[in-house]
């Protein structure tokens, strides 16, 4: 049967029934937040009963409104929605809801009212519950925003308007391509967020030329190829997470900061860690210190026969580094880095976000299951960063992939994101312990490291501390603690975007800000309140900031091209480990 291409099924104005059978739905979900709650606190939560009427009132005042607005507009009949409140939640926007059929269609008008006027009221009610441990309340917050994002009307085939155009369209095609889409990931037992085939290492990502001039048990170490005729003196060895693959920071050719490092006349070395395995069960955190991260300072400097090297640190590798650098000012050795760049990284957890409400007696049992083998599968760790922002990176790829069956964009950041690694299991359940639950690591000598115990702050060495200004894994406040604990000059930057794209944002691209301030401040709030806005890159003025340090040069010969040192090419960059599963 023919239909026009733009039409939208206009379904019928609910009947009394109806409607008093979704005012009892409201209900019972109330009822089963509300026991959800008691649950996770342990015992009858204690509410502010003036509090929970106002709220009540307010969530029966402005239902009945609504519902007056769509019947005296002419509900189905009308041909433009009345427009809510200006301050009203449901005039909120929302990308969930950018189909124009959402607002002029009077029944998905209504549903999308209803859902976000719903929304606020348990978010409301979740805010209302009062004496109780403040993290047993932030995992009632985050349930129920997790609860609500599952709940939104756009996640269902017949109470989506773009689904439902989409599916009279081809006929029910994007459905059944949907479910090829769903089958294959559950098979995979990993969301898909974009098309693999369409990356290819070695030759369109992590594809900058460099050659593997070490290998351990751990990691590789690679040395990329200079494209300048002097360098810095003082070589850059770069940290990157062992939680996922190194080439977040080469990535393809135009957004790869290994790259545009090496263009800029440094000498660049990279550590390529092994994903996890059996082997590496008996693996702990003093391993990635005194056989990970010395270890590969003391290869570089012996290679280039220089007296310190420039480190970074990006997120665990860069709280790592900090405690390498305290063990390194407890021997005596802090001149073997010059500096060191923290990109996202945490020391002190008392502000580390909603990460930390995945550390309990419970989630630890749970982590202990999951690793019996001796590791942790990364695609469990893939799955609960992916929950931190469920509406962005689950329900959007629901919608998206199943719903409306379209087809995987090509992007080299989200394929890397897909691109899981295995944690060590001892190493993993002891940090997320000692660090992330315990805060151990800002107490000085809580922590020992080879029997040395550390303290953060005696580090002398110069830091340059990047945050992401909406970083949900690293919050601004907790990477800003790092400047209260380290004792060395500072330069704290404020990158616009988040955790990864407030790192990767090269000039070329021309997006985003950042935030500075020539004067040390002492607080956060006074970093904020006196700091510069410079739109684009952040790059630049790191790069400023590093040659500043030590701006000598010297000509590319011998063991400044990979290989033609002491130590020589294993293989071609990337290398083998980068690409283990």
């Amino acid at each position: 049967m023919a239909m026009e291409s733009q039409q939208t099924i206009e379904p019928r104005l609910p009947t009394l029934s109806e409607m008093q059978q979704w005012t009892n739905v409201i209900g019972r979900a109330q009822q089963l937040l509300m026991e959800h709650a008691a649950g996770v606190a342990g015992h009858a939560l204690p509410f502010d009963a003036e509090a929970i009427a106002g709220i009540q009132t307010s969530f029966a005042d402005e239902g009945l409104a609504l519902w007056q607005r769509f019947i005296d507009s002419g509900g189905l009949l009308r041909e433009q929605p009345a427009a809510p409140p200006a301050d009203s939640p449901t005039a909120r926007r929302d990308r969930r809801f950018a189909d124009p059929a959402w607002t002029q269609n009077p029944f998905y008008d209504l549903i999308r009212q209803s859902y976000l006027l719903v929304s606020d009221y348990m978010t409301r009610l979740a805010d209302a519950v009062d004496g109780v441990d403040p993290k047993a309340k932030a995992k009632l917050r985050f349930a129920t925003s997790g609860m609500l994002d599952a709940m939104a009307p756009s996640n269902f085939a017949m109470m989506n308007p773009t689904v439902v155009q989409k599916t009279i369209e081809s006929g029910g095609e994007n459905l059944v391509k949907g479910l090829k889409h769903m089958l294959a990931d559950m098979q995979k037992g990993q969301l898909t967020h974009t098309d693999g085939a369409a990356f290819e290492l070695g030759r369109n990502i992590a594809s900058t030329p460099g050659k593997v001039i070490k290998e351990t048990p751990l990691y590789q170490l690679i040395h990329y190829e200079p494209t300048t005729p002097r360098v810095l003196e003082t070589p850059l060895l770069i940290f990157p997470p062992w939680i996922n693959r190194f080439y977040i920071l080469d990535l393809t050719p135009e957004k790869s900061f290994v790259k545009w490092a090496v263009d800029q006349g440094i000498s660049v070395f990279l550590v390529s860690w092994k994903s996890a395995d059996a082997s590496m069960k008996d693996l702990i955190w003093d391993d990635y210190i005194l056989h990970g991260q010395i270890d590969a300072i003391d290869t570089v400097r012996d290679l280039l026969g220089v007296p310190s090297v420039h480190a970074i640190g990006y997120c665990v590798a860069g709280t790592t580094l900090a405690a390498t650098l305290a063990l390194l000012t407890a021997r005596g050795e802090a001149d073997k880095v010059a500096s060191a760049t923290f990109f996202t990284a945490q020391v002190d957890f008392t502000q580390a976000g909603d990460l930390t409400l995945f550390i309990d007696d419970e989630q630890l049992k749970l982590v202990d299951q999951l690793s019996s083998s001796g590791f942790l599968d990364g695609r469990y760790m893939a799955a609960t960063f992916n929950l931190l922002r469920g509406r962005d990176l689950i329900w959007n790829y629901v919608v998206n992939n199943y719903l409306l069956g379209q087809d995987y964009p090509p992007f080299d950041l989200l394929h890397w994101n897909g691109d899981t690694t295995n944690l060590p299991a001892r190493w993993h359940k002891d940090y997320l312990i000692r660090l992330y639950r315990d805060n151990l690591l800002v107490t000085p000598g809580a922590i020992s490291i080879d029997g040395t115990p550390i303290d953060l702050s005696l580090i002398q060495t110069p830091a340059y501390v990047q945050a992401g200004r909406e970083d949900h894994i690293a919050p601004i406040e907790s990477v800003w603690k790092l400047t209260e604990h380290l004792s060395g000059p500072i330069r704290f930057l404020l990158a616009g975007s988040g955790h990864i794209a407030g790192v990767i944002n090269p000039p070329s691209a021309g997006k985003y800000q950042y935030w500075t301030c020539d004067e040390d401040q002492p607080s956060l709030a006074d970093f904020i309140a006196h700091a510069k806005e410079t739109p684009g890159s952040w790059w630049p003025d790191w790069l400023e900031w590093i040659t500043g340090l030590t701006p000598a040069t010297v000509a590319v010969k011998g063991g400044r091209r990979p290989g033609k040192g002491r130590l020589k090419a294993l293989e071609d960059a990337p290398g083998r480990y980068v690409r283990q599963r």
